[in-house]
Parts: structure tokens; sequence; C-alpha cells
């Protein structure tokens, strides 16, 4: 039961800090209806030769260049020996490296990264659960504003990185990179 909770506080978590990135988006798209906007390009495909979790796919390098498995190795004190291995969504937007962690589901010790695109980004995240604490160029969650999103802040903890025409986002688990870790991993975003 625990688990479950951990994992729909983490999707939940997952959900708000891409929330103010994807709002922007559709009322931008909707403000231009007459403009015929030309799609991003989606994602290079995965190259097929890594190492991949449960039934996931590879990475694509769109995604993996805004946070290398070895930037998180080096923040997070991880290596070859706990990585477990990586899963890309559908969309090819989202990856998760999953680590191995003693005593914990390797589905909750995780750290993931989602790229979106946008003609206009937002320069900072607008969440209405979590409030946000400037780590270099980096966004980093600082406090949750209400009792529900304190459980998601301690299981997980936030990055948001704007770039023209895309936001970086990741979403650590504290099992694989305490707030302290995740502040050194936040130099790596690109």
């Amino acid at each position: 039961m625990k688990t479950t909770r951990i994992i729909i506080a983490s999707s939940v978590f997952t959900a708000a800090l891409s929330l103010p990135g994807l709002l922007h988006l559709k009322a931008t798209q909707a403000a231009e209806p007459a403009k015929a906007a030309k799609a991003p390009a989606g994602p290079a495909a995965p190259t097929g030769d890594c190492k991949t979790f449960g039934a996931g796919k590879c990475c694509s390098a769109d995604t993996t260049m805004h946070l290398t498995r070895q930037a998180v190795y080096s923040a997070c004190g991880e290596s070859d020996a706990t990585f477990i291995g990586e899963a890309a969504s559908k969309d090819l937007f989202t990856c998760k490296y999953h680590f191995k962690v003693a005593g914990e589901s390797s589905e909750d010790t995780f750290v993931r990264v989602y790229v979106g695109t946008g003609k206009e980004i937002l320069s900072k995240p607008n969440d209405p659960f979590f409030s946000y604490k400037k780590v270099g160029k980096v966004w980093m969650t600082d406090k949750a504003r209400s009792p529900k999103a304190a459980a998601m802040s301690a299981a997980n903890t936030g990055l948001y990185k704007a770039g023209k025409g895309y936001f970086v986002s990741v979403l650590a688990s504290t099992k694989v990179c305490t707030r302290s870790e995740v502040a050194r991993l936040a130099k790596s975003l690109k």
C-alpha cells in the first residue's frame, strides 16, 4: 500500500512539474489559431544499444543529451553496478533511469527526465503545489504548499530549466539522489 501511495505521489509530482509548461504551450497554441504552426521535430529514434529497464525501450538521444546517465552517476553517487536500466516513454520525450537501492522497489528508485517544447516557454515554474528556489540557472523544488504535496516532496525532488523553445523537467527519487545531490545534478542540465 505504501509503494502504491509513493507511485501515485510521484505521478502527481511529475504532473505538477510539467503542468505549467503544458498549460502555457496550449494557451500559446490557442492564441494563434490562424497561423499554421510548424510542429516541432520529434526526438531522434533510440539507438537500441542500451540497457533497458523491464519491457522499456532505449531513450532518445534528444532527451538524454539534457541529462546524461553519467551526470546522474557523478552527482548522485551511482554507478554501472547500481544502474538497472533506462525506459523511454511512448512519445520518447521522457526517459527514466532506474537504480538498485537495497530494500526498495526499482519502480520507485529513478531519475526521470522530460523535455517539453513550445514557442513560448515559462522562464520559471508556475506551480500551485510547490515553491521553487534558484540553483544556478535551474529551478529546484523548495517547499510544499500543502500537506499532500509535502509527502510528494519527501519522496522526490524536482528541477526545471527553461531553454529557447524547450524546457527540461527532472524528477529524482530521494532514494537515489538526496536534495544536496540534486542541487549538484542541476549543474549538469543542458
